[in-house]
């Protein structure tokens, strides 16, 4: 199995800026893909931002231009740098990852989230 987790997050103005982390670890896996997700009170999970093991990067409309998502592959680490950033962003952020192993063979983990607030 891969466990994952995050850190950063918090509170924050709007129009200001946070970087959420997460951290990968385990035994002989592979990430193939990060994503963040992010989900508010009375609303459903939505998909923030994704990376794949090329690079292709993929983000939420309303997110693009303001958040961007990258990972170094050799510490197996994903990091969104948040900017920007307005009430509406106000969330727990999750990160989410798609792994190969020898043995299952593939799986997703997710972190613990993190709470992000955006004060107006």
């Amino acid at each position: 199995q891969v466990q994952l987790v995050e850190s950063g997050g918090g509170l924050v103005q709007a129009g200001g800026s946070l970087t959420l982390s997460c951290s990968a670890s385990g035994s002989g896996f592979r990430i193939n893909t990060w994503g963040w997700h992010r989900q508010a009170p009375g609303k459903e999970r939505e998909l923030v931002a994704q990376i794949t093991s090329g690079g292709s990067v993929n983000y939420l409309d309303s997110v693009k231009g303001r958040f961007t998502i990258s990972r170094e592959n050799a510490k197996n680490t994903v990091a969104v740098q948040m900017n920007s950033l307005k009430p509406e962003d106000t969330a727990v952020y999750c990160c989410g990852a798609g792994w190969m192993t020898p043995v299952p063979g593939a799986g997703r983990s997710w972190g613990q989230g993190a709470q992000v607030t955006v004060s107006s």
